[in-house]
């Protein structure tokens, strides 16, 4: 059953399958994510199967399945679940690489926008930014910092972010547990006062955390206090909440956020990513819901699950365009 909310939905973060991603999988070897070669992922991948079982039971999701053999289809089906959904646009922040995830785009430029996500390291890492958001239309960038070969704010990333903050296009950190379970809990680099560093360095550039900043989210508040270019993107189950050490509920993040930072920095995403569980409708209401029950008033509902997304992706500009 299709639900009317009310209000437009702008999701900010959903992630695109196409086979093996061997843009991701380079950035984890980089990063030393799995030491011990095939076997000690195997051996780790199957420790951590009974949580992984046991969160999608607990959910009700389905197990995943592979993605289509075409990426036409795959991007077809997206397009179709998200109409289903009533959400009017949305962002894959991953998808095998530049190229790859603007030609899904390309397929619905009505729907989707995209996210660059190369590795910052790389050479010409900022040529390549300028060339995927100037040539190709990528709205973003975004990067997973515990993979990262150095720190976010070294120096030699600084032609990276300096491109992104004079092409106007955010910037999507993700800091803290990656990986779900059996994931890398901390990595080398990445931590939440080199970010810090970076956007104090870069106060035009717009920095979204995703996930409420994981286990840093004390250190992130922090953070956006004293930068006010950082943003927070709601994205995903949270169930990383489970694992801190007192009482942590999605709820006290948004009141949290809400009474701190305030709702023009707060950005809704799914983290939708795998068929058939398909759109996670349930994110999107469990969040909704919250919002309605703290009182938030429309103009702020508004805000948070499409208009800040908009302002980010430069949306705005574009349906003033098209009136």
């Amino acid at each position: 059953m299709t639900v009317d909310r009310g209000l437009d939905v702008v999701d900010f973060h959903l992630h695109f399958r196409i086979g093996a991603d061997q843009t991701v999988h380079a950035c984890e070897e980089a990063a030393g994510m799995h030491p011990g070669g095939e076997r000690e992922r195997a051996v780790r991948a199957a420790g951590s199967a009974p949580y992984a079982r046991e969160w999608r039971r607990a959910w009700g999701f389905p197990d995943p399945e592979p993605p289509a053999e075409r990426w036409q289809d795959e991007a077809d089906r997206w397009a179709e679940e998200l109409r289903a959904a009533r959400v009017r646009r949305a962002v894959f922040v991953t998808g095998g690489g530049n190229d790859a995830v603007a030609d899904v785009v390309d397929r619905h430029p009505d729907l989707l926008l995209g996210f660059a996500h190369h590795d910052p390291y790389g050479p010409d890492a900022a040529a390549e930014l300028d060339r995927a958001v100037t040539e190709r239309g990528l709205r973003g960038l975004k990067l997973f910092a515990p993979l990262l070969r150095g720190p976010l704010d070294h120096t030699d990333l600084d032609p990276l972010w300096g491109t992104a903050q004079r092409l106007g296009v955010p910037v999507l950190i993700h800091i803290g547990h990656y990986g779900s379970a059996g994931g890398l809990s901390v990595g080398r680099h990445g931590g939440p006062d080199e970010l810090a560093r970076m956007a104090r360095r870069f106060p035009e550039l717009a920095v979204v955390v995703p996930h409420f900043g994981v286990q840093h989210v004390q250190e992130l508040f922090f953070t956006a206090w004293g930068c006010p270019n950082v943003h927070i993107d709601t994205s995903g189950s949270n169930q990383w909440v489970r694992w801190m050490p007192y009482r942590l509920t999605l709820e006290d993040l948004f009141r949290r956020c809400y009474e701190t930072i305030g709702p023009d920095r707060i950005v809704f995403g799914s983290d939708s990513s795998w068929f058939p569980r398909g759109y996670v409708t349930r994110y999107l209401d469990d969040q909704l819901r919250i919002c309605h029950e703290m009182g938030m008033p429309e103009e702020h509902l508004r805000a948070i699950f499409a208009g800040n997304a908009e302002r980010l992706l430069g949306l705005t500009a574009d349906r003033k365009e098209t009136r």
